[in-house]
């Protein structure tokens, strides 16, 4: 059952408080397999068999459900909010169980860079679970950590002044825990895909609205 299949279902900020409970940890996603497999399709009475035991099948999946999101609902968020859905490549402006806004989004890429000489490790994955808003920053500028320098092929500099980019976050910038953010991007043609260090990249009309709607402690959800 796909992300908007559930949320037609049960409503949005439900299936959203039901992720987190379950850890923050789970990717809802709307793609599927890619179909080519050949199957076997059974005829006459087989396939009356199976289609009665599939009906069973879901009907006692929709039954566990729906008691499940009833025990979650008091979870569910309130006022405005944001969920990222990490699978989907996809940001949801919410306010209460209402989507206000549905923007495509780029977040982590999964890969590695290992700095030999250093002895580190980076894999640049977008956090799952719930976060707040700490600040929100207009034409923010980036300061550079070791890696971009490393996965590059340039040497780390020893002046702060030469980590400072301003001109690759955007516009805006949404400030979360532990150095992500929610901001622009120079790189529009890869709005929609996996291929940040980590943070949530949204086209300049979407970031806007985003950025506007967004207090200090507005709540992020991402799964």
């Amino acid at each position: 059952m796909t992300i908007m299949k559930i949320h037609a279902r049960f409503g949005l900020a439900a299936l959203f408080s039901l992720a987190l409970l379950a850890g923050g940890c789970a990717t809802l996603s709307s793609s599927g397999g890619s179909g080519d497999a050949p199957i076997d399709v059974p005829e006459g009475k087989a396939l009356a068999t199976e289609l009665r035991a599939l009906e069973k099948q879901v009907a006692q999946e929709e039954g566990r459900s729906k008691k499940l999101l009833t025990k979650v609902s008091r979870f569910s968020p309130r006022g405005v909010y944001i969920v990222v859905d990490t699978g989907a490549n996809k940001l949801y402006l919410m306010e209460d169980d209402r989507i206000v806004r549905t923007a495509s989004c780029s977040t982590g890429s999964g890969s590695r860079l290992v700095d030999i000489e250093g002895k580190r490790v980076w894999v640049f994955n977008t956090p799952r679970g719930e976060f707040e808003v700490q600040r929100k920053v207009v034409k923010p500028v980036w300061t550079k950590p070791d890696w971009a320098f490393i996965e590059d092929g340039e040497p780390i500099p020893t002046k702060f002044s030469e980590r400072l980019d301003p001109d690759v976050l955007g516009k805006y910038a949404l400030m979360l825990p532990d150095g992500y953010m929610i901001h622009g991007s120079i790189y529009k043609r890869t709005i929609g895909m996996s291929v940040t260090h980590g943070c949530i990249r949204v086209g300049d009309a979407d970031l806007e609205a985003v950025y506007m709607a967004a207090q200090v402690g507005t709540k992020v959800y991402i799964i």
